[in-house]
């Protein structure tokens, strides 16, 4: 009985730890997996107009967006905190798109219907191949903005256009909305023309391979830092990564098909628009162009090298550049386009070169924590090992049950420690009978006072107020 209790109880902590709040379901082999919504995102309805606009708070939100409509959401902003309204837009795998006609809109206007900051535009550029794309609209604090500094409200505008010869299908959206807090001091400048080299470095080397879990968005991206990574990747597919990346940092990135024996180098097979390499802040705002390259059946690379991180970089008015204003995850989306099933009908590995470049700098100093944009020791941590917030959400509850079970265990073997001398102790007692020298002295026996009943509040012969019955389970009140 006891052997049995022990496996119901494994078995109940199995169960446990395999519906853990992030876990990723296997998708089956002859599907393509959409984009994966956060855990936890609250699902919204924009309006068409700001007069019925849902509210906005913190954090992720979920909507869909059909062709030619416009979405309101209401905000409401202080006068120190700037902040940041990303979308993700997330047609299935296989939806029809048309490059640079069907795009998605995101701005930010106050009650007078002044936009804030320049809007932020982004479309497909693949080759007809849908996949995830995103970017954000900002209300900035800062003196060099004549606008949206006053607290009130604001409002959130999303918009869809596309071409009519384009899929009908309604996407759906996840929004993000990101607080970022003052400095206490003075505002870093923009950087120097010069500052920094843009030709691109030469990227990894390793021999060694280490093994990536890309993912299907930014919720459930795969961690990776500076070296070489190998994972697979299907026609139609997306695979989203991240790698902290500190103040002054930069990133060199390549992602690699290797060559194939399906398809004759040089045909008319040859696929225009072929691998996708995208960037992302951690604010998931968009550096710079995704890039698509071509590929005929020999190896191909597409390559993306980036500004370092600066805080002084969102007065740059290049995109590329102002976008590496944040320390923090950045994410990187690698994309195989469909046409690739006549090289790869069943996926290839694709290799990633990650070079994260430059020592870690301090920070500008932020008057209030932001975990968002700060990079820790656990997250280097958990891009060396590779893995997924998921993973390494459920590693840190297996240890913390492990701990819990060793301090259970030690507690249990105190104890028993304790329950082995008072045994004892009782066993020498009992020992001591007529004749029998007691292990203890004995006090002089004084006699019996009759007991009187106590009343609650009433003094007790030592002079004590009596106590009321006790009472077992929660207190009152």
């Amino acid at each position: 009985m006891k052997h049995r209790r022990r496996a119901v109880t494994v078995l109940a902590v199995l169960a446990a730890v395999a519906v853990l709040p992030g876990t990723v379901g296997v998708a089956s082999a002859d599907s393509v997996p959409g984009y994966r919504m956060a855990n936890g995102a609250t699902p919204v309805k924009g309006s068409p107009s700001t007069v019925d606009a849902p509210p906005l708070s913190p954090g992720l939100h979920t909507d869909a967006i059909k062709r030619g409509e416009q979405k309101h959401y209401a905000v409401t902003l202080d006068a120190r905190h700037s902040a940041y309204f990303s979308v993700v837009a997330a047609p299935q795998p296989g939806t029809k798109v048309e490059d640079y006609k069907d795009k998605l809109t995101v701005s930010v206007q106050d009650s007078n219907g002044r936009t804030c900051s320049t809007d932020a535009t982004t479309t497909f550029s693949g080759g007809g191949m849908a996949y995830p794309i995103a970017d954000y609209a900002s209300r900035r604090i800062g003196a060099d903005r004549p606008d949206c500094q006053q607290a009130g409200p604001y409002y959130v505008v999303v918009e869809r256009e596309g071409s009519v010869t384009s899929g009908p299908d309604t996407w759906p959206i996840e929004l993000d909305y990101l607080d970022e807090p003052p400095l206490k001091g003075n505002t870093p400048a923009q950087p120097g023309a010069g500052t920094w080299n843009t030709a691109t470095p030469a990227p990894p080397t390793d021999t060694t391979k280490r093994n990536a879990k890309g993912g299907t968005g930014f919720n459930d991206a795969g961690s990776v830092a500076t070296g070489v990574w190998k994972d697979r990747i299907r026609p139609g597919e997306s695979r989203f990564y991240r790698v902290p990346v500190d103040w002054g940092q930069r990133l060199n990135l390549s992602a690699e098909l290797p060559n194939s024996s399906s398809g004759a180098a040089g045909s008319s097979r040859a696929v225009a628009d072929a691998l996708g390499l995208g960037v992302y802040n951690p604010a998931r705002g968009a550096v710079g162009d995704d890039r698509f390259v071509f590929y005929d059946g020999k190896q191909a690379v597409a390559q993306q090298f980036t500004a370092p991180v600066d805080y002084g970089n969102r007065f740059n008015p290049t995109g590329a550049v102002g976008a590496m204003r944040f320390a923090g995850w950045y994410y990187l989306e690698v994309s195989l386009h469909p046409d690739a099933a006549q090289f790869f009908p069943k996926g290839t590995e694709l290799t990633l070169r990650v070079d994260v470049r430059g020592a870690a700098k301090a920070g500008p100093g932020y008057a209030e924590p932001t975990g968002t944009f700060t990079v820790t020791p656990e997250d280097r941590e958990m891009a060396r090992n590779g893995q997924t917030a998921q993973e390494a959400e459920r590693s840190g509850t297996l240890m913390t049950v492990a701990y819990a079970g060793i301090g259970t265990g030690v507690m249990l073997l105190i104890g028993l420690g304790a329950w082995t001398l008072v045994a004892r102790r009782s066993a020498a007692a009992a020992s001591s009978g007529p004749g029998t020298p007691s292990a203890l002295p004995t006090q002089p026996t004084q006699p019996t006072q009759p007991t009187q009943p106590t009343q609650p509040g009433q003094p007790t012969q030592s002079g004590q107020q009596g106590a009321p019955q006790r009472q077992f389970g929660p207190p009152r009140g």
